[in-house]
């Protein structure tokens, strides 16, 4: 099994940025694609980034976030710019044993989550 533990998560003010981590531990060499997911109050959990082959990102993510992974670490991070209130969720890292996958129900593992909120 895989375990992911977030951090960085926090409150910003809009146009800010951050920085979320996500270590991994455990079998980690069955992981092939990491990936960050969000989810906002009465809302469903949606795809924000991923890294496997190539990196790919959601629309609202493309041009102010970017995913990148330390292998020799086991971690992921997200760097986040440009914040926007409805950026505000929790965070969760994902892994998935498949490559280039995008859907919730494709990934294996999850962390705790972290909350990212934007003050306007």
């Amino acid at each position: 099994q895989v375990q992911l533990v977030e951090s960085g998560g926090g409150l910003v003010q809009a146009g800010g940025s951050l920085r979320l981590s996500c270590e991994a531990s455990g079998r980690t060499g069955s992981v092939n694609t990491m990936a960050w997911f969000r989810q906002a109050p009465g809302k469903e959990r949606e795809f924000v980034a991923a890294s496997g082959l190539t990196k790919y990102y959601a629309n609202d993510a493309k041009g102010r976030f970017t995913i990148s992974r330390d292998n020799a670490k086991n971690t992921v991070y997200l760097q986040m710019n440009t914040l926007r209130p409805e950026d505000t969720a929790v965070y969760y890292c994902a892994a998935s044993r498949q490559w280039e996958v995008a859907s919730a129900n494709q990934y294996d593992a999850w962390g705790r989550g972290t909350q990212v909120t934007v003050s306007s």
